[in-house]
């Protein structure tokens, strides 16, 4: 059986935590009961230095939920960062590794598809944005000019 690890990197998430780690239960779940993971699957949750109740709740679910772990970085070292944290750690034992913000602004049922692409042969899967209507004017813009100098560059990327 194949081991996930669904790491969130974590920066004064309080307010969205608690519906994050349901959400993203359910889908553990759900992803072991169809067979697709194994029992000892689990949520990484990487605190990124927060100084609100991001860790506290993170420890609280590590005790209730056996899905639950987490990775508390002595100070904010940006997102980026506490993604390769949470990699570099989930990379010891994982078959598949997925990554995703807490505030689950992209599908968390996304995953359940990914899982089944890995299952079907895939060694990278990757999601893309359908649309950034939800974006701010400022970051489409910057995301735009982004993907055009990264191509200019000689970048070989797949916009959003």
């Amino acid at each position: 059986m194949h081991k996930l690890v669904i790491v969130v990197p974590a920066y004064f998430e309080e307010e969205v935590l608690d519906s994050t780690i349901s959400t993203l239960t359910q889908i553990l779940e759900q992803l072991l009961e169809e067979k697709k993971i194994s029992s000892s699957s689990t949520l990484l949750i990487v605190n990124d230095g927060s100084t609100d109740q991001t860790w506290s709740i993170i420890e609280k679910y590590h005790k209730s939920n056996h899905f639950v772990s987490g990775i508390n970085l002595s100070r904010n070292y940006g997102h980026q960062n506490a993604l390769w944290a949470g990699m570099t750690a989930a990379s010891v034992d994982a078959d598949i590794v997925v990554t995703i913000d807490a505030d689950l602004q992209d599908d968390p049922n996304s995953i359940i598809e990914m899982v089944g692409a890995y299952h079907a042969g895939y060694d990278v899967v990757y999601g893309v944005r359908n649309d950034r209507e939800s974006d701010t004017v400022f970051k489409r813009s910057s995301a735009n000019l982004f993907y055009k100098l990264m191509n200019k560059l000689g970048v070989d990327m797949v916009p959003n």
